[in-house]
């Protein structure tokens, strides 16, 4: 089994509350490695303390393209600091992605940061969402996004989740990237056939909030408990030379806590 990350936007609102309980309780679920989605106001000195105090060590973090672009130096840096040797594109707006008028522009932008992060001794990374797999050019947008900026410059961390609801196999699509998948979401979900719902992206902006009460739709569910062929995607994982998995459940599966979801997934990974 390949190392296993926390995203730590699944406890985001547990970690709001109490961030170094919070820590606390996802090393005392079985998390040794973390990707990062925000310093909930801390600096990068006081997020590391509480990642050490824990027994936690940050391996990557989602850090937003044009906080990236505003400010390499701070906001990578910062990164950088806590011990992050991944950077990663978590997503682009609608301005800035194929179907936008900046794509072009961006795609430059991202040459020019892949250095930046290359020169501070990281890797800087894209996460895609189903959206990528719109044709760009005749080919699927993060293709063309793969093309156009060299590997040495820009890896993926393919989530399997939003690959397969683009109408992909998650594990073939991870195996057309070998040697360029450091980093894969092992993301689980439930969807009745033939359906998008609207609270997809909520999470992201893109969407107005779902009906709470709405029941048979969309759900994230916790590793091994939803459609996905987990042990494929895992054994594509390592064949493409993947160093590190990611557990990443954007919502907590109906009646369970986020914390109970990320316990789930990484017993059920620790049991294969």
């Amino acid at each position: 089994m390949l190392p296993i990350m926390l995203q730590l936007y699944n406890v985001r609102e547990e970690l709001a509350k109490d961030f170094e309980g919070t820590l606390l309780q996802v090393a005392g679920i079985g998390y040794k490695y973390v990707e990062l989605a925000g310093l909930y106001g801390k600096t990068p000195a006081e997020f590391k303390a509480g990642l050490d105090k824990a027994g936690l060590t940050a391996i990557s973090a989602h850090v937003p393209y044009r906080d990236m672009i505003a400010d390499p130096a701070k906001i990578i840096g910062s990164h950088l600091e806590i011990g992050c040797k991944f950077i990663v594109i978590p997503y682009l707006n609608d301005d800035d992605r194929s179907t936008g008028p900046n794509y072009e522009f961006v795609k430059k932008c991202i040459v020019n940061l892949g250095k930046f992060v290359n020169k501070k001794g990281a890797v800087l990374l894209y996460h895609n969402h189903d959206f990528e797999f719109k044709l760009y050019n005749g080919k699927y947008a993060l293709d063309d996004l793969y093309d156009t900026v060299p590997a040495s410059l820009l890896q993926t961390e393919i989530d399997t989740c939003w690959v397969n609801i683009g109408g992909v196999n998650p594990a073939e699509y991870i195996l057309n990237y070998k040697r360029r998948s450091p980093v894969v979401h092992l993301k689980d979900f439930f969807m009745p056939e033939g359906l998008k719902a609207e609270n997809m992206y909520e999470l992201i902006g893109l969407a107005k909030k779902a009906d709470p009460n709405a029941k048979g739709g969309f759900e994230f569910r916790a590793v091994g408990s939803g459609k996905q062929d987990i042990p494929a995607i895992l054994k594509a994982s390592e064949e493409a030379g993947a160093s590190w998995v990611v557990v990443e459940q954007d919502k907590p599966t109906p009646g369970k806590t986020p914390l109970e979801c990320a316990k789930d997934s990484i017993d059920y990974l620790n049991g294969l």
